[in-house]
């Protein structure tokens, strides 16, 4: 039915036709819509139809004109593509055939790379980025290392500097110990590191200043048993070398050169404690010019009468200085015992212990000792504490040796001779007793005989007088044991 319809309709549809949509009678929408139309009565075709089809139009051109504002810009975007499409179209074509034409060398190139680049062929490219990458990944670990040294100056700079007593230099140089024991321990993992060398030898620098710091702590005043003692430790740890400095001698000592740094770190604080004596050695000096250019005009003049009667000034200074001496070096011989006799202690122990199985071999040891000794003429030294007194006494012997022959008052002599006494008899009980070898001091002034008779008169009162003092202690420990049973005894 359609077809009959188009074919009367076809003079009207002329001027709707156009160029770019050609009416049809097998276009969907007119067949659809010619088909309505037989279905239609007259009436309707011309009273409602009419209607229906303005408002249809009017619809439609209000959807138009809302879909225009709506989505102009894709429609003037897909109008400009649409003018370009001509020209874009061969411009792709060409371009695909250049990407076509390319696709051998970009496989060669690939080729190329993969085989100069493989890992089974060495290439100085690839392991160059290959360390780069290393060193990416353990950047913080390497940031780590390197601060160890500047970790390690601060902890010996901050125990040095430290005024918060012997806590605060006991943690920093205990912390700088640590820090120094783990950069030996990388030394030892990897010993071709260019890298840990190089630390290794800034924390080198770092021990020899706290083994400076060490060494000046040693040499200060009144230095106390806890401090010597873990100075000494500390010094063990940062120099263990010196620990096998000297062969074990026999003496159940392996103190090493530790014991004779000690002595003369202490016997540097004695020297200069005694310099500050000073400007009274100054006095006692012009005395003892007095005293010769008095003598040398006693000896041109006729009669020998003796003239001096000077040396208040030398008395003050021996009296210090004698002081001064008794108390450094009976301090510095104690803390030696003190520090050293613990390793003497546990090797006579281990002596005694193991007595019954090295009584055999005994015998053999000496003889071999006898005949290594016969062969090397230098023998071991002994320990350090066994020439130390000497030189104390040495020191002591040369000032009074040089300034005693200025006091002349013999009740001023007396007191100086029985504080050299008391001297030595400190220091005797460490087993350093000098009073025998002062008896040898004589003076220049002074008649043959007569400095040997002074001494023992003064040997004689100081024994007498430590006699009696002995006395009056035992009796009244005696007289307190015999109180104190007397209130424990029950009263009946």
């Amino acid at each position: 039915m359609a077809d009959p319809l188009y074919e009367l309709l076809v003079p009207y549809l002329d001027a709707a036709e156009t160029p770019s949509r050609p009416l049809s009678a097998r276009d969907a929408t007119i067949s659809k819509y010619l088909d309505r139309l037989s279905t239609l009565s007259i009436e309707s075709l011309k009273s409602t139809e009419p209607q229906s089809l303005a408002q249809s139009s009017q619809s439609t051109l209000l959807s138009l004109q809302a879909l225009s504002n709506r989505s102009h810009k894709a429609f003037i975007t897909s109008s400009d593509n649409l003018s370009t499409l001509r020209t874009s179209i061969p411009r792709l074509a060409r371009e695909v055939q250049q990407l076509r034409d390319g696709i051998p060398t970009l496989d060669e190139e690939a080729v190329r790379f993969s085989s100069t680049y493989t890992k089974t062929v060495e290439n100085p490219i690839l392991d160059r980025r290959k360390k780069a990458m290393q060193l990416v990944r353990n950047v913080d670990r390497l940031s780590d290392i390197l601060e160890l040294p500047t970790l390690l100056s601060t902890a010996v700079s901050s125990a040095s500097a430290s005024s918060g007593g012997a806590t605060a230099s006991t943690t920093s140089y205990s912390s700088a110990l640590d820090l120094y024991a783990h950069i030996k321990r990388l030394q030892t993992l990897y010993p071709d590191s260019p890298l840990i060398k190089d630390v290794a030898l800034q924390a080198e620098d770092a021990m020899k200043d706290m083994t400076t710091n060490l060494i000046a702590g040693l040499r200060t005043q009144n230095i106390r048993l806890a401090a010597a003692m873990r100075t000494v430790g500390w010094l063990r740890r940062v120099a263990p070398e010196l620990e096998n400095l000297r062969e074990d001698d026999g003496s159940g000592t392996n103190e090493g050169a530790f014991g004779a740094l000690f002595l003369v770190c202490r016997l540097a604080n004695l020297v200069s404690t005694l310099e500050a004596l000073d400007p009274l050695r100054e006095l006692a000096d012009q005395e003892t010019q007095r005293r010769l250019q008095s003598a040398s005009k006693q000896n041109g003049s006729s009669h020998n009468a003796n003239t001096w009667s000077g040396g208040q000034q030398t008395e003050r200074f021996l009296k210090r200085y004698i002081e001064i001496y008794r108390e450094q070096s009976f301090a510095i011989v104690s803390l030696y015992k003190n520090i050293f006799a613990a390793e003497q202690s546990e090797s006579e122990l281990a002596s005694m212990h193991g007595l019954n199985i090295r009584h055999v071999n005994l015998r053999t040891k000496v003889s071999a000792k006898r005949q290594a000794s016969k062969d090397d003429p230098l023998q071991a030294l002994p320990p350090a504490l066994a020439t130390f007194p000497m030189h104390l006494v040495e020191l002591l012997t040369e000032t009074l040796r040089t300034y005693l022959p200025n006091v002349q008052d013999k009740s001023s002599r007396e007191s100086l001779l029985t504080q050299v006494l008391y001297c030595a008899g400190s220091l005797g009980r460490l087993g350093g007793d000098f009073s025998m070898i002062l008896t040898l001091l004589d003076g220049a002034d002074d008649e043959e005989g007569e400095n040997i008779y002074e001494w023992e008169e003064v040997m004689r009162k100081h024994r007498a007088l430590a006699g009696r003092l002995e006395q009056l202690t035992s009796g009244n420990a005696v007289a307190g044991s015999r109180g104190s049973s007397r209130v424990a005894s029950p009263v009946h």
